[in-house]
């Protein structure tokens, strides 16, 4: 079985699309993590997270960093917008005083907690979260969202840092399908997929040079590889942007080098690094707005065998791709045809 997967209910997919030739490689780019956009950075190596929302629909969270006790109000943003040029996505205020900011009160010794007991959809690092009054949802995670690329185990403190995130929203999360096939004449594995929000692709209208979203709407993708040519447990492969118009997104594991392309490296380890194909995959989304982060883990794709299954594999694979980006060739999708 191939894998064809989505995080949620994982049925057979049949919008599904995959890199060929040259576009594989440029479709693969390289990213310098940027802050996150998608539920919303509080502060990193939190301990002892607390959650309370009242019933006006505002969050005060109660935490441990570094070596502090802080309370944070939030309010004012609740799931997201659809990508549209000239408008900014939703985020929330904050307010690290606790409320003093906002009503020049120690507003968080008097805040009353309102919130009932989480009922939303399981979520990838979870840390905890409540169904509020209205009955939308609140949740925090924890994610390494800055851990190095090209598997590099970290070595700065920013590296290791693990960030905590705030999201609210109501009704469905994101969607995040993934999948697996060949490319290159079956030669290199490949992950491919797709995130979409109530039915609509997530995605940007610009990055840098090195693939960075450049506005509010940009979402990035997290590939993360277990036991791979990097070394044993799980190692961050490489991350990078849905496209537009599509959500979609398609990488080739692929050697690498790390000298290219903005990525950091360790002083002195300037050796390709690569192709980071490991035993499985964890796949992590940035959500659109302010609703949570997505996740997906599935066994890696084995090598291809020239076996009826596989041909047949990689026929249906083209047609679904074929009849899934339309005008959008960032993944090859100009240059298929089927067998």
């Amino acid at each position: 079985m191939h894998g064809l997967l989505t995080d949620q209910t994982r049925p057979p997919f049949a919008r599904l699309f995959r890199a060929l030739s040259v576009v594989a490689a440029l479709s693969a780019a390289v990213v310098v993590a940027a802050p996150a956009s998608a539920s919303q950075l509080i502060d990193r190596n939190a301990s002892d997270v607390r959650l309370a929302v009242d019933a006006r629909g505002e969050a005060l969270l109660t935490y441990q960093a570094g070596g502090r006790l802080k309370h944070v109000l939030a309010w004012r943003a609740i799931n997201a917008l659809a990508p549209t040029p000239g408008l900014t996505q939703v985020k929330f205020k904050l307010d690290y005083a606790g409320g003093w900011g906002k009503y020049h009160t120690d507003y968080w010794q008097t805040f009353k907690d309102a919130c009932k007991p989480y009922t939303g959809p399981q979520l990838a690092w979870f840390v905890t979260g409540c169904t509020a009054p209205d009955g939308s949802y609140w949740a925090m995670q924890d994610f390494p969202q800055a851990l190095p690329d090209l598997g590099y185990a970290p070595w700065t403190d920013a590296q290791r840092a693990v960030w905590l995130e705030l999201s609210h929203w109501s009704g469905p999360v994101a969607k995040l399908t993934v999948g697996q096939d060949w490319i290159y004449d079956s030669k290199y594995n490949e992950l491919f997929g797709q995130l979409t929000y109530h039915g609509q692709p997530v995605h940007g209208f610009g990055t840098t040079q090195y693939g960075v979203p450049t506005d509010s709407f940009g979402r990035l993708i997290y590939l993360d590889t277990f036991d791979s040519a990097y070394g044993q447990g799980w190692r961050r492969e490489n991350s990078f942007v849905t496209h537009k118009p599509t959500g979609a997104f398609c990488y080739g594991f692929f050697p690498f080098d790390p000298t290219r392309g903005g990525y950091q490296y360790p002083a002195g380890q300037t050796a390709v690094r690569g192709p980071g194909v490991g035993s499985e995959y964890r796949v992590t989304a940035e959500g659109p707005g302010v609703t949570p982060d997505v996740s997906w883990e599935g066994k890696a794709l084995p090598p291809f065998a020239a076996s009826n299954s596989d041909v047949s594999y990689e026929q249906t694979m083209t047609r679904l791709l074929l009849d899934m980006l339309g005008p959008d060739y960032s993944c090859g999708g100009q240059s298929l045809t089927t067998g």
